[in-house]
């Protein structure tokens, strides 16, 4: 029973802390301090435009389109200026076949509409030959009275021909007015397709100049189809004049150099300190020496950390907003940058080195009697070097080396001391 008590003290006693013997002159270290600490978070980030525009291929169907000219990279565009051209060849050529097909149903319609007037002044001079014709033999059959029964039977044959005919030319005329006038909308309906032939050609073309929807700067993209996209190694080249792509693909961009954003990432402790209006200096490496003032204009609620990373480690996007405009800004430019973050007042901070991973848990190896103790530490913040701690009381002196692992090590010859941690702050 006893020895289980003992035991469950040790446990206990672990749990609180383990002390480290190493001897003091061989382990640097710093006094924890209290005062006011800014929170400034250094990262790196990529310049991106606010507001840019696809330039495409148009949607023309048929073969391939061949670029006939094109605006370089970082060429300066103004809106509804051409940035892009296609060879119009092929949309001329079905241009001029649709007028000429158009001209051709407009004739045929003349034709027709000709030859309907013609069938119908005939139709109407049958017409009234055959009424004649039944009239004339209606008169005869009201003579068979005074006729014999031969002739009488006679006029009555001839009167039943003579409706016969006139119900059978009336039907012919009534076909030939719907047979006439069938092959007219044939005519007008071939001449409407060619006339949307010629219309559709006439916008290819206009389409063939494509251009810029607002003023900024042109970016190319790589042509991914270059070697017909088999290319290992490198990178693609960018679409050129000579090019030729699908309808619809991606040639170019316009961006709005006026709005210009970086978009970079942060870790998670420093994720709850930032927050939108707050203040950044932005260094862009491309204009060396210059520093341009920002503002953080968004910062992700969640982190964007895809299902198959295993880093533990989750980071954060975050927008950072030019207060000024400089036309020499670009898209894709590197940047480094320092927000300004949240202030915390009367807080204890040591150097970062002095915080420790060990089991799981976050601790400082903090200085006691005969040794070293490992004391668990809740960090608030990381900012320049420094660590905002919890559950320190200022005057504590920490280790800024692992003392287990210093321990271990054989000792060297020749005097050492302390090193307090006035320069690592």
């Amino acid at each position: 029973m006893l020895a289980f008590l003992l035991l469950v003290a040790a446990i206990f006693a672990g749990c609180r802390g383990s002390t480290v013997r190493a001897e003091s002159e061989g382990i640097p270290s710093a006094i924890v301090q209290q005062g006011n600490v800014q929170l400034r978070v250094s990262t790196t980030g990529t310049l991106n435009s606010t507001n840019s525009q696809i330039i495409s291929a148009p949607p023309v169907g048929g073969s391939k389109l061949q670029i006939i000219s094109l605006k370089g990279t970082g060429s300066p565009v103004r809106k509804d200026e051409v940035v892009l051209a296609f060879d119009p060849s092929q949309q001329e050529y079905n241009l001029a076949q649709a007028r000429s097909d158009v001209a051709q149903a407009e004739e045929e319609i003349v034709k027709a509409q000709a030859d309907a007037a013609v069938q119908a002044a005939q139709d109407k001079t049958a017409l009234l030959k055959a009424k004649y014709a039944l009239r004339r033999a209606e008169l005869d059959v009201s003579k068979n009275e005074l006729l014999s029964e031969i002739d009488a039977k006679k006029n009555q044959l001839a009167l039943d021909e003579a409706r016969r005919a006139l119900a059978q030319l009336e039907q012919d005329i009534q076909s030939h007015a719907s047979s006439n006038q069938a092959g007219i909308a044939l005519s007008e309906e071939k001449r409407n397709k060619a006339r949307l032939a010629m219309q559709q050609a006439q916008e290819n073309i206009q389409n063939m100049q494509v251009k810029s929807p607002i003023d900024g700067m042109v970016v190319i993209h790589s042509n991914e189809m270059a070697f017909g996209g088999l290319f290992f190694g490198g990178t693609m080249p960018d679409f050129q004049p000579g090019d030729q792509v699908d309808p619809g693909v991606t040639v170019a961009e316009v961006v709005d150099i006026k709005q210009m954003e970086i978009a970079l990432q942060v870790e998670e402790s420093d994720r709850p300190f930032l927050k939108p209006g707050q203040t950044a200096t932005i260094a862009v490496d491309a204009l060396s020496g210059e520093q341009f003032p920002g503002k953080i204009s968004n910062v992700a609620a969640a982190s964007n950390r895809e299902f198959w990373e295993f880093d533990a480690h989750r980071k954060f996007d975050v927008k950072v907003k030019f207060d000024t405009v400089d036309q020499r800004l670009r898209p894709g430019f590197t940047a480094h940058l320092t927000l300004v973050g949240e202030d915390f007042n009367r807080v204890a901070y040591i150097p970062r080195e002095a915080i420790f991973q060990k089991d799981g848990k976050t601790i400082v190896y903090a200085k006691a009697s005969g040794g070293w103790i490992a004391r668990d530490v809740k960090v608030r913040a990381y900012t320049e070097g420094r660590a905002v701690v919890e559950n320190l009381g200022a005057g504590t002196v920490v280790a800024l080396v692992d003392p287990e692992k210093q321990s271990k090590k054989p000792k060297a010859s020749g005097p050492s001391g302390p090193s307090l941690g006035g320069g690592a702050l």
